[in-house]
């Protein structure tokens, strides 16, 4: 069920985070690998997570999320130096999957996109390898964190 229209950079996002470019994250064209996008959703995504419980949740029960689809559009070429703040939130969630969305601005271009992202996460029992529900406990967590959540 959709959360939040997300198509405008005006919207709030729930988690935000600065990150910084290195020099390394560049290739030999001379602007940031196309993998490194995906490392920085991965890094406002686990802050996400954390805020939530996710990671007591796995813990505790060997109950977590593993990535079943992730999409990267590339707007903008990043260069060093930079800071990129990534935006995220949860814009769908389901029985056992819930979708992500993210959000990549340039400090050093005046905050401009450079690339958005999309992930799906699906819950699974990671002792069981199997699909299961997202637990209540959670999917409240979600829900409290995002506000305007509907199912």
């Amino acid at each position: 069920m959709p959360i939040k229209n997300l198509d405008s950079v005006e919207n709030e996002w729930t988690i935000s985070t600065d990150i910084t470019v290195n020099w390394g994250d560049m290739d030999s064209l001379g602007h940031v690998n196309h993998t490194v996008f995906a490392k920085w959703m991965e890094t406002v995504r686990m802050r996400y997570f954390s805020k939530i419980g996710m990671m007591e949740l796995y813990e505790n029960s060997k109950i977590g999320p593993i990535l079943a689809r992730i999409e990267v559009d590339y707007k903008v070429p990043v260069i060093f130096p930079d800071i990129v703040v990534c935006n995220t939130c949860v814009s769908k969630i389901g029985r056992t999957s819930f979708e992500m969305k993210y959000l990549i601005n340039s400090s050093s271009q005046q905050n401009k996109v450079v690339a958005t992202g999309r992930v799906v996460c699906v819950m699974i029992d990671y002792s069981l390898g199997e699909p299961v529900k997202i637990p209540d406990d959670l999917r409240s967590s979600i829900m409290e964190l995002e506000g305007n959540i509907s199912e």
